[in-house]
């Protein structure tokens, strides 16, 4: 880059070590030919984010990714500040004194609601908190899932609510050679589930999940699958997306074979269901089932209740409607559209100028799409405003303090990569000890701390 030579031990910051962030760190590092030093924040003591926490334990070829990341934070130039939270251990306006930039990605970290009454019973859980919990995040230590119940109902057709059916089918051994936590793994093993019910308020043209999640679902070994005949009748709009669409054609087949009477001889059966509205979660002290309304498309393509009604005898409910980011102490956020308002990364005021110095990427960034990979184009994206505006600046001011002095006056004692490698070190021994694969998360802040400095 022609502007390399004015970015000699230039300072930046990302908070958020998921994809996204590391991402960014290596763009920095590479479009600045080195020269830039970045230092990236998670509140966790754990890099990767969603690899880590938000990929399925059973992934293991998408969890790989993990390795790739791995070269970022091993670059001279980065140096990793773990168990840091902005708003908590430092204000935005601090860390802001000590680099020249900072960009947040954050990602995006709740569920969205339905907005239906009885969603606050006991028993109604957000996927997220449930794929954490089983993805060993210390936030999810000290929850407790009732799995004793019958029949549990999934509402949504992506990829995350796939893999909670999935694990939710699964037997305990199935999942044994993951790095679920041995907490989580002896809850799974004594699950009375039996009946899974996966949701849609669309048709079968319109789920969000791949056809490799689809196919996952028809190969497992311990339930059998569902999906009624009448539901793959296809409207003409559907049909002609599944000529065009490779997605949906795949997804369609994937069903077809699913339409066939199902078998009992497995202990534990999905039943896959479109064109159906949550519309309230019954029960008093906790959930006794969920009333649902059949929907169609409008003329104008809006989903719509027909006025007809059922009720399945569910004692537990998981929502996948969707992902949302969470504002961040101080820095500008859409509350509509869940997002840090920007333009090429460059993160907008409230008169829509860009503000200086401030960047953001990820999902946070654009909100919840695409896949890992595409978080590496749109940090790319970030970085490069970021570097010219950097260039652009000569009469720029440097940093007033050290991010160093800082935390030792907040008494902050963060993780480093090397505490981290204690932590790594410290799962894989575990697994090698309960010979379970290539490890075993420790799965509450304790004993995850207490890894870190040994």
């Amino acid at each position: 880059m022609a502007f390399v030579a004015d970015l000699k031990d230039v300072r930046v910051a990302v908070v958020g070590s998921g994809p996204a962030g590391l991402y960014a760190a290596e763009a920095l590092v590479r479009q600045a030919d080195g020269q830039v030093l970045v230092d990236v924040f998670d509140r966790l003591p754990t890099p990767y984010g969603l690899v880590r926490y938000g990929v399925a334990p059973d992934h293991k070829s998408i969890k790989s990714i993990a390795r790739y990341l791995q070269k970022v934070l091993e670059h001279p130039a980065v140096r990793f500040f773990g168990c840091v939270e902005l708003g908590r251990d430092l204000t935005r306006e601090e860390l802001l004194s000590c680099y020249d930039a900072v960009i947040y990605s954050t990602g995006a970290m709740v569920d969205r609601h339905l907005g239906i009454p009885g969603e606050d019973l006991p028993g109604s859980v957000a996927a997220t908190d449930f794929v954490n919990w089983y993805c060993g995040h210390p936030d999810a230590a000290g929850h407790d899932f009732d799995l004793s119940v019958e029949e549990v109902a999934v509402i949504g057709v992506g990829n995350v609510a796939v893999d909670v059916v999935r694990i939710l089918a699964k037997t305990a051994e199935e999942l044994r050679d993951t790095d679920i936590p041995e907490a989580v793994i002896d809850v799974l093993a004594a699950s009375k589930v039996r009946k899974i019910h996966l949701i849609g308020r669309r048709g079968p043209a319109q789920a969000k999940f791949t056809t490799k999640e689809a196919r996952e679902l028809g190969e497992l070994g311990n339930a059998t699958i569902h999906v009624r005949p009448e539901d793959l009748d296809l409207d003409p709009a559907s049909a002609a997306l599944a000529e065009t669409d490779r997605l949906v054609r795949g997804n369609v087949k994937a069903m077809r074979a699913w339409t066939a009477p199902r078998s009992d001889d497995l202990p534990r059966h999905i039943d896959l269901r479109f064109w159906l509205a949550p519309t309230e979660i019954l029960g008093t002290d906790r959930i006794e089932g969920l009333k649902l309304q059949s929907t169609r498309l409008s003329g104008e393509g809006r989903v719509v209740g027909t006025g007809e009604y059922e009720t399945l005898p569910v004692g537990m409910v998981l929502r996948s409607v969707g992902y949302q980011s969470v504002a961040l102490d101080g820095v500008p956020f859409d509350a509509r559209s869940y997002v840090i308002p920007n333009r090429h990364g460059r993160i907008l005021g409230e008169d829509g100028s860009p503000v200086p110095g401030e960047y953001v990427a990820g999902w946070i960034k654009r909100g919840p799409s695409g896949v890992v990979g595409t978080n590496k184009s749109d940090a790319a994206e970030t970085v490069q405003a970021l570097l010219a505006d950097i260039a652009a600046d000569d009469g720029r001011g440097r940093p007033a303090r050290r991010i160093e002095t800082l935390l030792e006056e907040r008494e902050c004692s963060a993780v480093t990569y090397e505490d981290w490698l204690n932590l790594d070190a410290a799962e894989i021994a575990l697994a090698a000890g309960l010979e379970r694969g290539e490890r075993v998360k420790l799965g509450d802040w304790a004993a995850m701390r207490a890894a870190c400095r040994p």
